[in-house]
């Protein structure tokens, strides 16, 4: 973040609406860089969930609910259907009253993952129906996904290796654990 001025953070967090009703959103934002504070513990003065809801509520992703009707599943009635975890079920009801008024992204992150899932039914259902769609339109997957574009060994270089080889690339210290897996997300489920 070296070079970057919180006005500019503040800009970006708020996009071009810069100056509008947002701001009471970000009063520890606003207060650094009242008093010319740098950018150099952001997250001490950002909240990115907030920021996140607030943007899905501008872009207008449906609520929750909406959503899983919209994917052809059942609307939940009641907080206990998307979590038994009683923190969790109380929060929810504190800030939203209903379970049609949440939002999407805490939903989806409130809502307990089916076992052995490492996230939400919802989450899921979303992630199905996408990531074939990005590999489909993506050409370095498709038409260009050749000797031509990658050479022989770049083609070797993805076809032998999986989930497994990555992460224990970057994070060796995996290696007893992912060795007793055939599935690399399954410890984390």
């Amino acid at each position: 973040m070296r070079g970057v001025s919180l006005t500019d953070v503040r800009l970006y967090v708020r996009g071009p609406k810069s100056g509008s009703d947002q701001a009471a959103e970000f009063p520890q934002l606003d207060a650094a860089v009242a008093t010319g504070a740098t950018a150099q513990n952001l997250e001490e003065l950002i909240d990115l969930a907030a920021i996140d809801i607030i943007r899905d509520r501008e872009r207008g992703v449906p609520r929750y609910n909406r959503f899983r009707e919209m994917f052809h599943m059942p609307r939940v009635k009641t907080f206990e259907e998307m979590s038994d975890d009683r923190d969790i079920v109380d929060t929810l009801r504190k800030i939203y009253g209903h379970p049609d008024k949440v939002d999407l992204m805490v939903g989806m992150y409130a809502e307990k993952p089916p076992k052995g899932f490492g996230f939400s039914d919802t989450a899921f259902r979303v992630f199905i129906l996408m990531a074939p769609r990005r590999l489909k339109s993506d050409r370095f997957f498709t038409n260009d996904f050749n000797e031509a574009v990658y050479t022989q060994p770049g083609l070797d270089w993805v076809n032998n290796n999986n989930m497994s080889t990555v992460l224990l690339r970057h994070f060796p210290e995996l290696t007893p654990v992912l060795q007793r897996v055939a599935n690399p997300f399954a410890p984390w489920a």
